[in-house]
C-alpha cells in the first residue's frame, strides 16, 4: 500500500518507519528541509531505541522515503496521515494550525479519492474542521473529489515507541463508514494477526479515547504523587503503601509510582487540551484541573527538600544531577522535572553540574552555554565539587552506584532522590543523607 505521511517528527518518523517495515511504500514529508535532509542521510532527529535501524533499513531498501514536496505527497498516498504538532495555545488549548495547514495543502492538490487520517492528537471535533477546510478549498477550485477523514490516534510510549507501534495493545479507529473501515483494517492487518486489536468507532470517540487514556494515567501519577505527600507527613512509607495497593487487580502497579511529576509531550499538553475542551463546553472538569495542579506543585518537591536542608540559604551551592530526560529511553526535555528543578536552583544562585545518557544535547540546545551549568561527561564527574547530589530520571545505570563513591565526592554527603531508586536503609548505613518522595528522610550527622 501506499501511504503518505505528513510531520516527520516524533510520531511521523516513527509511524512511516513500521508501516514501511511490514512492506508498505512510504512517503514522509516535512516542511522542514534541514530535518528531511538529514534523514535522507539516515541521520535521525530523535532519540527512540531501535528507530534508527528501521529507518535505515527501509530507506536502504527503497520502502521509505523523505521530501519536502507536498504535492509528491498528495498524489502519492492513497492513505495521507496527518501526524504534526499540536502544541498548547496561549490558553492550554491544543493549537490546530498545523493540522488545518496540511488538511488545507491536501484539499489543494488532492486529483483523486484519498483517506485522511488524523493521527496527531487532536480535540473531539477537529475531523469536522479538517473535512470542512478540504471541502472549502475543493470548492474554491471548482473541484469534486470524493474523500473521507478518518481519526486514529497513537498511543506509543516514548522509549518504547517501536514495539508499541509493532505489536500494539489496540489500534483505535474512527469512521463514518464502512468502506473506510475495512480499508483502515487491511492497512492494520499486519499488527493485527495475533488477536483482534482492531476497534472501530465513531469519530468523536475515537478523538476522546486519546485524551482520555492520557488523563487517566496522568491521574494515576498525581494521585500518587498526592498519596506519597500525606505518607511523608504522617510517617508511613509510600513505598509500601504502593505495593499493597497495587496489589489489587483492579488497581495494577502500572503508573503508581510516585516521584516528581510527569512531563514530556504527552501527558502535561493533553490533560490541559482535555481540561480546555471541557470548559468550552461549559463542564467544569475538577479531576483534570486537580491533576494537573497537583503536578505543576509536585516538580517543586526536590527544590523545597534541598532548600530546607541547607537551612534556606543555597546561593553558591552546586548539585549534581543525574537525569535531564523526562524518563528513561529518550532525550525529550518537554515539560521534564528537571528544567522546573534546574530554573528554580538557578534562581538561588545554585549552580548544576548534570549528566543524562543520551540528554545532553538536547540540554545544550535549550539553555546553551551558562555559567551556571556545567555538563559532564558521566554520572561520576558530576559529583566533583558538588555540595548534593539530586536524581530526576530513573536511568539504569543510576540505579545501583557505588555509594562509597558518592559518599566521598560530595561535600555533603546527601541524595535527593526523586524517584525512590534507593533502600533507605542501606543509605543510610553508607553514612549518607537520604531524601525521596513519600518517606521520612534520614540523616546522618
Amino acid at each position: 500500500m501506499k501511504i503518505t505521511i505528513f510531520g516527520s517528527g516524533y510520531v511521523g518518523l516513527v509511524t512511516g518507519a513500521c508501516f514501511s517495515e511490514v512492506g508498505n511504500e512510504v512517503l514522509c514529508v516535512d516542511i522542514d528541509e534541514k530535518k528531511i535532509a538529514r534523514l535522507l542521510k539516515g541521520e535521525i532527529p530523535i532519540y527512540e531505541p531501535g528507530l534508527d535501524t528501521i529507518v535505515a533499513e527501509n530507506l536502504r531498501e527503497g520502502r521509505l522515503r523523505f521530501t519536502t514536496s507536498i504535492t509528491e505527497g498528495v498524489d502519492f498516498g492513497l492513505y495521507q496521515f496527518i501526524a504534526v504538532g499540536t502544541p498548547p495555545d496561549e490558553d492550554g488549548s491544543a493549537d490546530l494550525s498545523h493540522v488545518l495547514s496540511v488538511a488545507d495543502s491536501i484539499g489543494r492538490n488532492m486529483k483523486d479519492y484519498r483517506i485522511v487520517i488524523n493521527k496527531s492528537t487532536v480535540p473531539v471535533g477537529t475531523a469536522d474542521l479538517v473535512r470542512e477546510t478540504i471541502r472549502t478549498v475543493l470548492t474554491e477550485r471548482g473541484r469534486e473529489f470524493d474523500f473521507d477523514v478518518v481519526s486514529n490516534p497513537e498511543f506509543l510510549k516514548e522509549g518504547d515507541a517501536v514495539d508499541d507501534f509493532m505489536k500494539p495493545d489496540r489500534i483505535v479507529v474512527g469512521v463514518d463508514n464502512p468502506r473506510t473501515k475495512e480499508l483502515l483494517r487491511n492497512l492494520y492487518a499486519p499488527f493485527n494477526r495475533n488477536h483482534e486489536r482492531f476497534i472501530a468507532m465513531d469519530i468523536r470517540s475515537a478523538e476522546l479515547t486519546k485524551y482520555a487514556a492520557n488523563a487517566m494515567l496522568a491521574t494515576k501519577i498525581s494521585f500518587m504523587n498526592e498519596i506519597a505527600n500525606i505518607a511523608e507527613l504522617a510517617g508511613a512509607d509510600v513505598e509500601a503503601v504502593r505495593r499493597g495497593i497495587g496489589s489489587d487487580s483492579r488497581i495494577g502497579f502500572s503508573f503508581i509510582y510516585p516521584g516528581v511529576g510527569y512531563g514530556g509531550s504527552c501527558f502535561p499538553k493533553d490533560v490541559q487540551a482535555l481540561e480546555r475542551t471541557a470548559r468550552k463546553l461549559g463542564y467544569d472538569a475538577r479531576i483534570l484541573s486537580a491533576v494537573e495542579a497537583v503536578n505543576h506543585d509536585q516538580k517543586e518537591t526536590l527544590v523545597s527538600k534541598i532548600r530546607d536542608h541547607f537551612g534556606g540559604d543555597l546561593k553558591g551551592r552546586v548539585i549534581a544531577l543525574w537525569g535531564l530526560a523526562f524518563k528513561p529511553n529518550t532525550d525529550d526535555m518537554r515539560e521534564a522535572p528537571s528544567k522546573r528543578l534546574m530554573e528554580s536552583l538557578w534562581r538561588e544562585g545554585v549552580t548544576i553540574r548534570a549528566y543524562d545518557p543520551v540528554a545532553m544535547d538536547e540540554t545544550m540546545r535549550i539553555y546553551g552555554d551558562r555559567n551556571d551549568l556545567v555538563l559532564v561527561e558521566n554520572a561520576e564527574e558530576a559529583l566533583k565539587g558538588a555540595d548534593a547530589l539530586a536524581i530526576v530520571t530513573e536511568w539504569m545505570i543510576f540505579r545501583s552506584p557505588d555509594f562509597g563513591q558518592i559518599r566521598k565526592s560530595l561535600r555533603h554527603p546527601v541524595i535527593f532522590d526523586g524517584r525512590n531508586l534507593y533502600n533507605p536503609d542501606m543509605v543510610e548505613q553508607m553514612g549518607i543523607s537520604y531524601y525521596s518522595i513519600g518517606r521520612l528522610p534520614r540523616l546522618v550527622n
